[in-house]
């Protein structure tokens, strides 16, 4: 809760507490800046990725990384066809399937992603709406409901708990996503050194737009960065933070800008 003015405040402590408030006001919304930046970065990722997890229950299609299917070991038919009963079961009670069709094997950690990650953007837009005091929102697909949450991010701004509690589920969501289609994101080395940590750990992720510091042990000042509070999410830098990140990494001016369109990937 805000502080309440004290009109019987010295001037000069109210000019002094004005003059921090200033500051800290700055902080937080260069803070609220990144959170929304992330919300906006992940969601893009979610809503361009999920529909290729209801491609992947299509009959005859192969798994992640174009694996073939391989037939079953003897004596493991009826475990098969019971993890089959319950995948087409979760399907066709989420939609996913025409109930009687079960002609192809089902991928049951596909089925399982599906509804883990509808169930949570379901929730997670109820909850934005209960905290901003608006009705429930309307049934929708999952895309839908996505960008109605990326509609309300102005009125989310206002709410740093729930910008951020915004942005980890969706992030969760995304990664799981990414997880179960098998994606291996590309990444190009950025040469210089991490602001943060002095090591050469950046990275250039052209698919977000973004770059990376891969170091794990790298945490940075920022109090709503997601490496403050998370093992396993790395510090990031927008397409608007290139030019200030290549003067303080010494990387060279433009290098940047065109690792993101290297098609060369590199190991981390």
């Amino acid at each position: 809760m805000a502080d309440r003015f004290d009109p019987a405040a010295p001037a000069a402590d109210t000019r002094s507490g004005a003059a921090s408030g200033a500051a800290s006001g700055a902080a937080h919304g260069s803070a609220a800046e990144g959170v929304l930046r992330d919300i906006t970065l992940w969601t893009a990722s979610l809503v361009r990725q999920f529909p290729e997890l209801t491609e992947e229950l299509t009959p005859g299609r192969p798994g992640p990384g174009g694996a073939p299917q391989h037939a079953p070991r003897p004596g493991r038919d009826e475990l098969i066809r019971e993890e089959r009963r319950e995948a087409l079961l979760l399907e066709q009670r989420h939609g996913l399937v025409v109930p009687g069709h079960g002609a192809a094997p089902v991928r049951l950690h596909v089925s399982d992603a599906i509804r883990d990650i509808t169930d949570g953007v379901v929730e997670l837009e109820e909850a934005v709406c209960a905290r901003l005091t608006l009705p429930r929102p309307r049934r929708a697909g999952v895309i839908d409901r996505l960008r109605r949450i990326v509609g309300l991010l102005d009125d989310i701004a206002a709410h740093p708990v729930l910008a951020r509690h915004v942005r980890d589920e969706i992030r969760r969501m995304a990664r799981r996503c990414a997880r179960t289609l098998g994606d291996s994101e590309t990444i190009v080395r950025v040469r210089g050194r991490c602001p943060w940590c002095d090591s050469v750990s950046l990275r250039a992720f052209p698919d977000r737009r973004a770059v990376l510091c891969v170091n794990p042990a790298c945490v940075c000042t920022d109090a709503a960065c997601g490496c403050q509070d998370d093992p396993a999410y790395r510090h990031l830098w927008a397409e608007d933070q290139w030019q200030e990140l290549a003067e303080a990494s010494g990387a060279r001016p433009g290098e940047i800008a065109a690792a993101m369109d290297d098609t060369k990937e590199t190991s981390c």
